[in-house]
């Protein structure tokens, strides 16, 4: 679900989304390995693996992230 009022707030999709977004801004990097851009979030907001990927693929259908001809993930806007 990505809103649930049962919740903590750092467990949304909205929440942590945004999360990852500040990783994009703030390093000012267009493309991230997966393992990369999981550390860099792990740093500012404990986030398990699953729970990373179902966020990861929130934001792809979004159109916020995409996967490059390399395999990076990179921002879109």
């Amino acid at each position: 679900m990505i809103v649930n009022k049962n919740t903590n707030p750092e467990r949304d999709l909205y929440y942590l989304g945004g999360k990852i977004i500040e990783v994009f801004v703030s390093f000012k990097n267009k493309e991230y390995d997966y393992f990369e851009l999981f550390s860099l979030v792990n740093k500012t907001q404990e986030i398990s693996l699953n729970l990373y990927s179902l966020v990861l693929d929130w934001l792809f259908i979004m159109g916020a992230i995409k996967k490059n001809n390399k395999g990076y993930i990179e921002k879109c806007f």
